[in-house]
């Protein structure tokens, strides 16, 4: 088996989102222990946003300037640990209503048309399936409206599902800043559903 942890938080050794993705991915190495794992730090290694002059990369290796091609060397190994990740462990704070831009950059290196997706004539299938998503979810604040969506987990949730992946399973560390008593309930909840996913 193949984990993948992906860190997008910039609080370092503050971040909640890291401290459960570690736990998350520990409990799943003591499951299996044969398991291999890959960790993105995506704050440390943050991959270039898409730009005008990264475009040609697209297209794929013609005529590359070296920051062309470097990009392009890193495109391939985002995807290449993608693909051949069995289980994905990713932490995935909220900034400002939407996930971190980095995070971003990367879902840019690996939805791509003809290798994680397709087109077809009834609309879009995913190629990535047959794989399992633990997505660590934490932000400051609540969701003040019930009914209302988290629209840091409805992008990740619509982009894997997208690239056809349907085993996604959330755990939430909620209303991290209103204050040391629920930060700590926050804590302790989210570490809980961390054990019961190792039960």
């Amino acid at each position: 088996m193949k984990i993948l942890q992906i860190d997008s938080s910039v609080l370092g050794g503050h971040s909640a989102s890291r401290s459960l993705t570690a736990k998350v991915v520990a409990d799943q190495r003591a499951k299996h222990p044969e398991a291999t794992l890959t960790v993105r730090d995506l704050d440390l290694d943050a991959p270039a946003h898409l730009s005008g002059a990264l475009l040609p990369v697209l297209g794929g290796p013609k005529d590359l300037n070296a920051v062309q091609e470097a990009e392009l060397q890193r495109t391939e190994a985002f995807l290449k640990e993608f693909l051949e990740a069995d289980v994905l462990v990713v932490g995935v704070p909220q900034y400002n209503f939407g996930i971190p831009s980095q995070l971003k950059s990367w879902i840019d290196r690996i939805a791509q048309a003809g290798r994680t997706f397709k087109y077809t004539e009834t609309g879009p299938v995913g190629l990535a399936g047959g794989k399992r998503v633990i997505v660590v979810s934490s932000r400051g604040g609540v969701r003040q409206d019930a009914n209302a969506l988290d629209l840091h987990e409805q992008t990740v949730d619509v982009v894997f599902r997208f690239l056809g992946i349907t085993d996604i399973t959330y755990v939430r560390a909620h209303g991290l800043a209103m204050g040391p008593e629920a930060r700590e309930a926050s804590l302790v909840a989210a570490n809980g559903a961390v054990a019961a996913l190792a039960a």
